[in-house]
């Protein structure tokens, strides 16, 4: 039988840190939820191109994780390079001590890391997977010896856990073999939650990287230069690193006076911004499952979002409305839709969120996970 509590140690290529501070923060919220119910710590090694030193240690508990973090010194000597990550590693390691089982997060490099471990140390390991570099065509830049690799990593766990079907069937398709079982995102369903709209503004919101070629930014802003020719009534705001770039075409389509631009913010601070909007948009050219989505339906906002990677597979259809990527004639349809036809059921949806995306929900779907590679 598995203990009541064990020690999980989250091995991440993404986190979030001084270097990448949003990098791997859905990795991040995993670790919290299985930390609800086990004991977590994070190791996680990057470099850092100020640092002058060869290696810096931190370590600290950030939101209850043990979070071990080695910053290394940036080389383009790919020996040095290796050599500074496994000493960094094995300081790490002497740190976190006695622990239970690995959780892989984001199967290469790391995974190599996580086989020594299964290997030397007899630790079995699960991965998490949410790179979306495994689909098509992307997939053709990863390299033959990254692919050979992360072949044996697969093989060698004890199960995969991708975010969606969809991500599966991508990585099956590149021969990466094993015992697929899909765990989704999480949500905070604690602090996501329905708000009454305190504006009679019509709110459009979009919450993502704002990279134009993953995200389709500018498609939304033509669209919302066609909306404005037949409803005035409204607002669009985009929160993001960077969304002041797309001013530019917001100023050539002379819609700036609807297009509200904030920068990056916490993410405890978007709640409010979902909460408030009457829909939410992700018009994304490819993705596997965006949490802010899922996040979106825990505050009992609808969302319309491009049919792209696994969203589907977690998308009520009276939640919102999946259309075609890149059809800003289908978005345009669906933003009136939604502005003349109001309708959610909030509590359903939160409900919807809470049963398959909150904390208890995937700490539980990860914990039979482990007692499966313990046992």
């Amino acid at each position: 039988m598995i203990k009541s509590k064990l020690h999980i140690l989250f091995l991440c290529g993404w986190y979030p840190s001084r270097v990448l501070p949003n990098n791997g923060d859905f990795i991040q919220r995993h670790a919290e939820a299985v930390n609800t119910l086990h004991k977590v710590s994070v190791l996680h090694i990057i470099s850092d191109p100020s640092l002058h030193k060869n290696i810096e240690i931190t370590s600290k508990s950030i939101n209850g994780i043990y979070t071990h973090i080695a910053y290394i010194k940036h080389s383009k000597n790919p020996l040095l390079k290796i050599i500074r990550f496994c000493r960094a590693f094995g300081i790490l390691l002497k740190k976190i001590g006695h622990f239970d089982i690995v959780h892989l997060n984001k199967l290469y490099p790391f995974g190599i890391v996580a086989l020594y471990l299964k290997l030397h140390k007899k630790k079995q390991y699960i991965i998490s997977e949410h790179w979306t570099g495994y689909h098509m065509p992307l997939a053709k830049s990863i390299s033959k010896t990254e692919l050979l690799l992360s072949k044996y990593i697969t093989k060698q766990a004890t199960v995969i856990c991708p975010v969606s079907d969809n991500l599966k069937q991508s990585m099956q398709k590149l021969n990466l073999s094993g015992n697929y079982l899909k765990v989704p995102n999480v949500v905070n369903t604690d602090l996501f939650l329905p708000s009454k709209k305190t504006a009679n503004l019509f709110t459009i919101v979009h919450v993502s990287n704002m990279l134009d070629s993953h995200k389709n930014v500018s498609g939304i802003i033509n669209t919302i230069c066609e909306l404005n020719k037949t409803t005035t009534d409204f607002q669009l705001i985009l929160i993001g690193e960077n969304s002041l770039k797309y001013r530019v075409l917001a100023d050539k389509l002379k819609i700036t006076h609807k297009v509200k631009f904030i920068n990056h913010i916490p993410h405890l601070k978007v709640i409010n911004y979902i909460q408030q909007a009457d829909v939410f948009v992700l018009f994304s050219n490819y993705e596997n499952l965006p949490c802010v989505i899922l996040e979106s339906f825990a505050c009992g906002t609808p969302v319309i979002s491009s049919n792209v990677g696994g969203i589907s597979e977690y998308f009520p259809n009276k939640f919102g409305f999946l259309i075609e990527p890149r059809n800003e004639l289908q978005l345009l349809n669906k933003l009136k839709y939604v502005y003349n036809y109001p309708k959610s059921n909030k509590e359903e949806m939160h409900k919807y969120a809470k049963e398959n995306f909150s904390d208890m929900s995937i700490a539980n779907q990860f914990s039979k996970l482990y007692e499966k590679a313990l046992n």
